[in-house]
């Protein structure tokens, strides 16, 4: 069966073309992305502006040619915390249902954790044991920690590395002060949450998703995407505090020549790195391996198990 899956992200909005059968891996047959950008079209910080309703549109319009060009049985669509944020959010996403036919639904950060969780858990398989799954996206942070398919515990905070950016920098570098606030404010925020974790005991495996990982642990020296999927790879919280420090002191021309820096997406490393060191000094964790599978391949997994259930 060939899926279709569009995510509307706070900074990307992606269409992926996967053939997907029972008891098989998805398979990547096409994909398609546009960095919309949608969370900097939030007016007065949270209602979504016109011309941020009229690019995605324009977009889903794109998609659906796309996903006919393609031989698509089945698409689902969804959005993330921009959309689900936005105080006009589900009003902007009737209007495309009612132009378009396409219903994309705002996922709860909840459920955002939950279905990247059971892709994390899909790819490494039961042998892993209990998992913590870490996900840095453009407007909030996931957590989730389980043994099964499903997550003990799932959370969401809005602790995303654009939010973060838009809302605690005005400088580029950061100033000292605009650093050591944030990096206040995001630790006493994740702190909050430690107990929800810990009282399931320590994980056996503790795995990232996410662009802001998969950068920070190439920074690390972790092997380039071009290796493939299998190639293991593997932030360690050393290395991850030490870069930390140098990101925040760095201008974006010189962050954009580091290794495996999305130029797109560099404005906002410094306050990546910030959440995910405060994320793993406070949950314990000395390493983080990257999980090529996320949100997307959850969502896939969960709708190929409601059609062939």
């Amino acid at each position: 069966m060939r899926l279709g899956v569009l995510d509307v992200g706070s900074n990307t909005v992606h269409l992926l073309v996967v053939d997907a059968h029972q008891g098989a891996r998805p398979l990547p047959a096409f994909s398609h992305k546009a960095e919309l950008r949608l969370a900097a079209h939030l007016e007065d910080g949270d209602r979504l502006s016109e011309e941020g309703e009229a690019r995605l549109r324009a977009f889903v319009d794109e998609a659906l040619q796309i996903a006919e060009d393609k031989g698509v049985e089945n698409l689902v669509a969804f959005a993330t915390s921009a959309v689900r944020d936005a105080v006009n959010g589900e009003e902007v996403l009737a209007r495309i249902r009612t132009g378009t036919q396409v219903d994309i639904s705002a996922l709860s950060g909840e459920d955002e954790a939950r279905l990247t969780f059971l892709a994390v858990r899909r790819w490494f398989g039961w042998s892993s044991g209990r998992l913590i799954v870490v996900d840095i996206g453009g407007g909030s942070l996931e957590i989730a920690v389980g043994i099964d398919e499903e997550p003990d515990a799932a959370f969401s905070l809005p602790l995303g590395a654009g939010r973060l950016t838009r809302d605690w920098f005005a400088s580029d570098p950061p100033s000292p002060d605009e650093v050591r606030k944030l990096r206040r404010h995001v630790r006493a925020e994740i702190a909050r949450h430690v107990g929800e974790v810990a009282r399931y005991g320590p994980p056996d495996h503790a795995v990232a998703t996410s662009k802001t990982f998969k950068q920070l642990a190439r920074i690390g020296g972790a092997a380039p995407s071009g290796d493939g999927p299998y190639q293991r790879r593997v932030l360690h919280g050393a290395d991850l505090t030490e870069w930390t420090e140098k990101l925040v002191q760095m201008p974006a021309a010189e962050r954009a020549e580091l290794p495996g820096v999305s130029e797109r997406r560099v404005h906002q490393l410094p306050a990546g790195a910030i959440v995910a060191d405060a994320a793993m000094d406070l949950f314990g964790l000395a390493e983080l391996e990257v999980c090529p599978w996320a949100l997307r391949e959850g969502v896939i997994l969960r709708r190929l198990d409601m059609i062939t259930g």
